[in-house]
């Protein structure tokens, strides 16, 4: 693969910043929140955020990828050449490599259950059944490491043999199949939920505007989610913004990467709880709605096998066009740097995410207590490791605003926005102060809450570091305009 790879298809950017974009958090998160906090109250809040800190910092990381032309880590290293910065800002492309190996690791784990239920679905054995037999297979399928393996390694040696064929047979070819039919399943779970379920309570449950319900905890919750579910941080948008013709327009594309993130987030909501509300189920989040409401719900309706299991399809396509965004920027940089085949690359990239997944495995079983990282850290080796990148992502997205807010020159910014000047004086000021405040802020308000004084204390001198580094960092003699 050469550094100047670009998407043949105008389009497969978008389709490859909304596959990595849309995964397990829209299904069952994003909606739930917004039910719990306010409704209408929490999306407004969330809107404006991915506009002032979610959007600014998507262009921000596409800009970095399609200016370098390269994977992340190798991108930065020749920004910092170019720009006569501290080499220190490579960090950029480490946190995100680093980042998207370790989310690659446990996604996998989590997104093979739906493997088994979509089996389970379509060979109609959860027909008729209750909430125990429903609840218990699922603790079942959590007590068999054996088993959770076995959907592991069948989940990312799926997403290693797409990303393994290339950007444009694999990659490309992948998500132009993929997620139109993504869209289109979605639709028919959602016309499903219409006639089968209660949609009224579920557009109640979502958008009803109420303040009150809208605490400082749910406020954060939408800052957050304004930045996780567009995958900043992580590499992958860098990497796939490395591919992005140039003509192609860096504003309107991230904006639509929003929009298209965002409805598919409300459009499955609405699908999910009118089949939870339909059938007198109490809502939730996580994989407790996934894989016990859910198919409780399905068990009890008309042709609910059926539709079960193509709505498990749609879970497994959505983890798969995101996982396959987290392989990407780890094999760029090995094809890149060691001149690597990309078959190569992936396979090694794929088996060391597979070895570290095995560590989430057992942590629901064999590894559930007692291990060295409970007593460490107070909580099992998959929760530790969720833990790292909900630090480095946010730790990551701030640096690349940062790096681009002060060090690109305007005339290159202004090149690849392509926009007039009072955008990019908008855009500029809400990446430098705007969006670093406001996820320094999440970040601290929200790690302090799981692990005592250690880590918000840790979190604490990476932002301040950050910070301080930044305008270290940036005082070499670097080229002007």
């Amino acid at each position: 693969m050469s550094g100047h790879n670009v998407w043949t298809h105008k389009g497969t950017f978008l389709l490859a910043a909304v596959g990595s974009a849309v995964g397990l958090g829209n299904l069952w998160r994003f909606p739930y929140l917004s039910g719990e906090n306010g409704g209408g109250a929490f999306i407004l809040v969330y809107a404006l955020t991915i506009f002032a800190v979610g959007i600014p910092i998507l262009i921000a990381e596409i800009m970095l990828g399609r200016t370098s032309r390269q994977s992340p880590i190798m991108g930065m290293r020749h920004l910092t050449k170019t720009h006569g910065t501290s080499r220190a800002w490579e960090t950029i492309g480490w946190l995100g490599a680093a980042s998207a190996f370790l989310i690659l690791s446990f996604y996998s784990v989590i997104a093979g259950w739906a493997i088994h239920y979509t089996w389970l679905m379509l060979t109609g054995s959860l027909v008729g059944a209750d909430a125990q037999t429903i609840s218990t297979g699922f603790d079942a399928l959590l007590a068999a490491p054996g088993l959770m393996t076995l959907y592991h390694t069948l989940f990312i040696a799926a997403s290693a043999l797409i990303v393994g064929m290339g950007i444009h047979k694999g990659i490309e070819s992948g998500l132009r199949i993929m997620m139109p039919a993504l869209f289109v399943i979605l639709l028919v779970v959602l016309a499903y939920g219409v006639v089968n379920g209660d949609i009224g309570a579920a557009a109640s449950f979502l958008f009803t505007f109420n303040i009150a319900d809208l605490s400082l905890e749910g406020w954060l919750q939408a800052m957050g989610q304004s930045f996780f579910t567009l995958s900043l941080g992580m590499g992958a948008i860098m990497a796939y913004g490395a591919y992005m013709p140039s003509e192609i327009s860096l504003t309107r594309t991230a904006f639509a990467v929003a929009i298209v993130d965002t409805a598919v987030a409300m459009v499955a909501g609405l699908a999910i709880f009118a089949l939870v509300f339909g059938a007198g189920l109490e809502t939730g989040q996580g994989p407790g709605l996934m894989f016990v409401t859910l198919p409780l719900a399905f068990a009890e309706m008309p042709f609910g096998a059926l539709v079960g299991g193509v709505f498990f399809i749609l879970v497994l396509g959505a983890a798969i066009s995101s996982s396959i965004s987290l392989i990407e920027p780890v094999a760029a940089f090995l094809v890149e740097r060691f001149d690597m085949t990309r078959p190569q690359a992936v396979t090694i990239m794929v088996i060391a995410a597979w070895a570290m997944g095995l560590l989430t495995v057992v942590s629901f079983n064999m590894w559930a207590e007692g291990t060295i990282f409970h007593s460490l850290f107070g909580r099992s080796a998959f929760e530790f490791i969720e833990l790292l990148t909900n630090i480095f992502m946010p730790v990551g997205g701030l640096l690349i605003a940062l790096f681009a807010g002060w060090a690109l020159t305007q005339s290159e910014v202004m090149k690849e926005l392509g926009s007039s000047v009072t955008w990019f004086k908008f855009w500029r000021f809400l990446v430098r102060f705007v969006a670093p405040a406001a996820v320094a802020f999440v970040f601290l308000r929200t790690i302090p809450q799981v692990d005592g004084y250690l880590i918000p204390t840790l979190g604490a001198l990476l932002i301040i570091g950050a910070f301080a580094a930044s305008q270290r960092w940036l005082k070499k003699p670097r080229q002007t305009t």
